[in-house]
């Protein structure tokens, strides 16, 4: 009795020792921009676990050297308008994949699927060029449009499909014998039971459009209409890369992630093990 319980706790502090090595070895590239965004430019390479001379001027410096509120707006409202978009046609595509009944449905999931297996590079050019010609060359709305009805609109679709498949049949024919439009099923029964999902999609489709730096560094010229992942370059020129002021901006830049996974990490644990469920 007493080995193995022996062998239960060895083996309990090596799966925890594990984790934490593995937890610290992550961590490590976050604790440094944090650390390096406090110092002076001098003293960048230098080890200092606390910055001397503690340097809250970088911050400063970095809203005053670039107009930083406008790439936070533009990255802001850009993945707030993506997760929104993808969640809503991918939940109504998802649920109609999943519930309803029509000929070739699996055909045409399958090859909605294998439209994700295409790199982003080889519809560059033919997208720049529909784009060009409908005008929207240096506007956001390619940075809008194109993630909602591509790679990431088909992971919500396959993400909420994956979900209303494990949703009991008896509840969508109860709804139809009180009346109920497919619609209203979708609505009031489905998209409420969908909670896990919804916040998984909206941490992997806002992570994905918040970090996007191919399509704005294609579609964007002017700097005013710029999102964060390009702005961050500004801070590299020909004559270095201003470090302290690099991470200072970085360090801004991963608040709203952080902000967003707290609000929903419960229903994105969650969500993902129910996704696989099936």
């Amino acid at each position: 009795m007493n080995n193995k319980l022996t062998d239960g706790m060895l083996s309990r502090i090596s799966f925890y020792s594990i984790l934490t090595a593995v937890s610290l070895i992550m961590i490590v590239p976050f604790i440094w921009m944090i650390n390096t965004s406090f110092k002076d430019s001098t003293k960048i390479f230098s080890f200092q676990f606390i910055p001397s001379p503690f340097r809250w001027e970088n911050y400063v410096e970095v809203l005053r050297s670039t107009p930083f509120h406008l790439f936070y707006f533009n990255s802001i409202y850009i993945a707030v308008l993506v997760t929104i978009g993808t969640i809503f046609l991918g939940s109504l595509a998802g649920y109609a994949f999943a519930k309803l009944q029509f000929r070739g449905s699996s055909f045409m999931f399958l090859c909605l699927l294998s439209t994700m297996m295409i790199p982003v590079e080889v519809i560059t050019i033919p997208l720049f060029l529909f784009m060009r010609d409908l005008g929207l060359i240096n506007t956001h709305i390619p940075l809008i449009v194109i993630p909602i009805l591509g790679p990431a609109g088909v992971f919500g679709v396959f993400v909420m499909r994956q979900f209303f498949l494990l949703v009991p049949k008896e509840l969508e024919e109860a709804a139809k014998l009180d009346g109920c439009s497919y619609f209203r099923i979708y609505w009031n029964i489905m998209l409420p039971l969908a909670k896990p999902a919804v916040a998984t999609l909206t941490i992997f489709t806002f992570l994905t459009s918040w970090n996007e730096f191919y399509e704005p560094l294609i579609y964007i010229n002017s700097k005013e209409l710029m999102t964060l992942p390009v702005a961050l370059a500004l801070f590299t020129d020909e004559v270095g890369t201003r470090w302290e002021l690099l991470m200072s901006a970085s360090v801004m830049a991963t608040v709203p992630l952080l902000i967003v996974f707290f609000f929903a990490q419960k229903q994105f644990i969650e969500g993902v093990a129910m996704t696989g469920g099936k």
